[in-house]
């Protein structure tokens, strides 16, 4: 049940006009293709990551509560071997199927400088490798829309330089 696959570029329904798929549905397709990881970057901004990290939180809920009525077969001494040798695989089955969110951004980089007005640029794949991580994304995402907002938010090499520990950049 190990994942093979975990998609690094997604888009949700955050993503104006280039993704329609609610967060919940896209961790339920992935569970259902076996995969149990996924990188939400939508485009230019972070709304989504709030709810991909509760949906989250409440998918691996119902996962330790399954490994709690395993280990409780465990430590009944009426259970048999075979009863606690069956909860002993379930519970490592059930421990692989953790889901894992990585929190991301497809930002806009302006070629020169945020703050020039100029139509060029490209995108830039963001992902939080820890907590850091996540912190420099949102002050990144905060920063563009506040600082370099122009037709998109947008960053430079300069912010990346800034605030580039704990990012992973693609």
């Amino acid at each position: 049940m190990t994942p093979q696959f975990t998609h690094l570029h997604v888009h949700s329904h955050y993503s104006i006009l280039d993704g329609m798929s609610k967060v919940p549905d896209l961790i339920s397709k992935c569970k259902r293709c076996g995969m149990y990881s996924i990188a939400l970057t939508d485009h230019g901004n972070m709304y989504g990551i709030k709810e991909l990290m509760d949906c989250v939180k409440k998918e691996n809920g119902k996962v330790k509560d399954k490994i709690k009525a395993q280990q409780a077969i465990l430590a009944n001494d009426g259970a048999t071997p075979q009863e606690k040798q069956e909860a002993e695989y379930q519970i490592s089955q059930l421990q692989q199927t953790f889901f894992k969110p990585i929190a991301g951004i497809e930002t806009y980089c302006a070629h020169t400088s945020r703050t020039l007005r100029d139509n060029g640029g490209w995108h830039l794949i963001l992902l939080a490798k820890n907590k850091k991580g996540y912190q420099n994304l949102c002050k990144l995402s905060s920063i563009a829309f506040t600082e370099g907002f122009y037709k998109h938010a947008r960053i430079d090499h300069q912010l990346l330089e800034q605030y580039h520990e704990g990012i992973i950049v693609s």
